[in-house]
């Protein structure tokens, strides 16, 4: 009886996570997530586009404002994308009551994301009171409209969602070098991917070390921009490398990193990591850091990963440059490049 009461107690008290993928960034990050398989998250693709949500996967899939598009989608319009949301929103709200965390994936600059994830981030944060994630990719700066638009979204959604983790196109064209368009773009999907399948589990499954649901919400409620950076590394001291990488190789230029107001470090390593490497992981950070910075860890074990480490550090309440004029910056390192691309 006792036990039953626990285990109960534990099922309660187990955080329930919904993804949201709002446009074709957004649902090709949802695809990959649900390809890949995650515990503990309900996955939702959204789209104005009639076809392209067709060959989405999903846990469930809603095309929103078939009266106004018609299933075409909105031609990189972003307000046809908040009033198709509208059409919608009922039928979304549904879908997401009873969550604790809801994560918002869009690629800024299009009509649909765009659109959808400003209305969404004000709406559920309203309907359901869950902590709101946006988790979004930015246009390159060649692309002046998208960028442009882009640029006044994220000022918008620092403000209704908990926390925008963003990753700027442009940066990654200097971490990962040479690469193909389709295939560079496809490196920032994946790696909002990893982001929300590795924080998703740690919390709701048993994992190495688990990242505590109040943890999490105390770096991340009302946090406004963060970064994300990320390392890889087969070495014998690959969690030293991959967390210097990590810190090293952010995917959004932060104005002062020592002004973050907390820090997520996810550590992924196969069956063969020991807690004094995660442990290790977690004093680079800190090291990294002032001392008055708040620092949630956790880690899992995949045992594809044998012999392999993976680090994620996201740190939240930064500034950044983005859409600002830029200044000359340092190349990446050939090295570091291909070790970032390893894990690709």
């Amino acid at each position: 009886m006792e036990q039953e009461t626990i285990r109960a107690a534990m099922e309660m008290a187990k955080p329930t996570v919904c993804v949201i993928g709002a446009g074709g960034a957004g649902s090709n990050i949802v695809s990959w997530i649900k390809t890949k398989g995650i515990s503990g998250g309900k996955l939702i693709a959204v789209n104005t586009d009639a076809a392209h949500l067709g060959i989405s996967k999903a846990d469930r899939r809603i095309l929103i404002g078939p009266k106004l598009t018609q299933g075409r989608g909105c031609g990189g319009y972003a307000e046809k994308g908040m009033q198709a949301t509208r059409e919608s929103l009922s039928e979304i709200v549904r879908e997401v009551q009873g969550s604790n965390i809801i994560f918002l994936c869009a690629g800024l600059g299009g009509g649909t994301g765009t659109g959808a994830i400003q209305i969404l981030a004000d709406e559920l944060k309203r309907a359901t009171g869950a902590l709101v994630v946006g988790v979004v990719t930015l246009p390159f700066a060649v692309e002046r409209f998208r960028y442009t638009m882009a640029k006044e979204a994220l000022l918008g959604l620092q403000k209704s969602c908990d926390t925008v983790v963003a990753i700027d196109n442009n940066r990654l064209t200097r971490v990962a070098g040479n690469l193909p368009l389709q295939q560079a773009l496809g490196v920032a999907n994946e790696l909002v991917g990893q982001f929300i399948k590795g924080t998703t589990e740690t919390i709701t499954t048993a994992s190495l070390i688990n990242i505590d649901f109040a943890d999490l919400t105390a770096i991340m409620e009302g946090r406004g921009l963060a970064a994300i950076g990320v390392g890889y590394n087969d070495g014998i001291d690959r969690i030293e490398q991959s967390t210097r990488m990590a810190l090293d190789t952010q995917l959004l230029d932060v104005k002062d990193m020592s002004m973050a107001h907390g820090a997520l470090v996810h550590v992924t390593g196969g069956d063969d990591i020991t807690l004094e490497e995660v442990t290790r992981a977690g004093e680079l950070v800190t090291r990294s850091l002032p001392q008055d910075v708040r620092i949630v860890w956790g880690a899992r074990v995949d045992p594809a990963m044998k012999g392999k480490a993976r680090v994620m550090v996201v740190l939240t309440g930064v500034e950044s440059t983005f859409g600002e004029t830029k200044i000359a910056q340092a190349p990446v390192q050939e090295e570091k490049k291909k070790r970032f691309l390893g894990m690709f």
